[in-house]
């Protein structure tokens, strides 16, 4: 019999509150509007709360919860796999925290040219008491017009691409590509990845129409959302890569709500 040492009593009084695997990589399948279901690959950590008398906890066990789902993640199975660290791990509370690239075709707004955008998607779950909190989070890149810089000069404006990190908790699943569009929609405009001359035209001239400080890009982002009786909370970011300053500019609104019970 190999000595567990994990199990062995921890005398110091103090109980952690997260303990597991970070950084590790999996497959992971997704909805998507367009063509039902996105397969990529995400960033995973796995945690539980450790009481104060255990010394350690059973890091495999981590990893054996996860491939007795299968060789790929699904969203519908994340409450399956948080019940079952509680139970193998003997815990209180789990959390699930999954990070991967999500992707999606965009025609250019003239010449109608497809190019591929990606943006970096959150999925955080907790299982507390047998009451589950999800909370999805997309990065959405922007580009934003500075309103006092063309106010006071004579010909042109500064503009930087900015980064909008929209974390929502709703009450039914929120399309990935709705929280992109609503941050989008709030910018000066849009990104691409592909735009031919008549595309990057109509996008300088749209920017330039549209100035936005910070300060208006997390507001009009934080209206949307309270517009959307869907969602229950959420948390706006926005920083903008300043192009004529060596620092960004930062914003944040963020509304509490109570606990789904999913």
């Amino acid at each position: 019999m190999l000595k567990d040492t994990q199990n062995e009593r921890d005398d110091r009084q103090l109980p952690i509150d997260r303990v597991g695997v970070k950084s590790l990589r999996y497959p992971l399948q997704v909805r998507d509007k367009e063509h039902s279901v996105q397969s990529t690959v995400a960033s995973i950590q796995l945690t539980v709360d450790l009481p104060h008398h255990f010394k350690g906890t059973h890091m495999s066990r981590f990893i054996e919860v996860l491939v007795a789902h299968g060789p790929v993640i699904h969203v519908e199975n994340i409450r399956d796999i948080l019940q079952e660290m509680c139970r193998r791990l003997e815990s209180r509370c789990a959390h699930l925290e999954i990070e991967f690239p999500f992707f999606l075709g965009k025609k250019a707004p003239v010449s109608g040219a497809v190019g591929l955008m990606d943006y970096t998607v959150r999925f955080n779950a907790t299982l507390e008491n047998g009451e589950m909190d999800f909370v999805v989070t997309t990065v959405v890149p922007v580009t934003t017009l500075c309103p006092c810089s063309k106010a006071i000069s004579a010909a042109g404006a500064h503009n930087q691409r900015g980064h909008v990190t929209l974390s929502v908790c709703c009450k039914r699943p929120m399309w990935i590509e709705d929280m992109v569009r609503l941050a989008e929609e709030s910018a000066s405009a849009e990104l691409y990845s592909l735009l031919k001359r008549p595309d990057e035209k109509h996008v300088t001239e749209q920017a330039y129409a549209n100035p936005v400080f910070v300060e208006d890009l997390v507001r009009n982002v934080a209206v949307r959302c309270e517009a959307d009786e869907n969602i229950i909370r959420y948390r706006v970011e926005v920083e903008n890569f300043e192009s004529i300053h060596n620092h960004s500019a930062y914003a944040l609104i963020e509304k509490k709500g109570a606990l789904p019970r999913g």
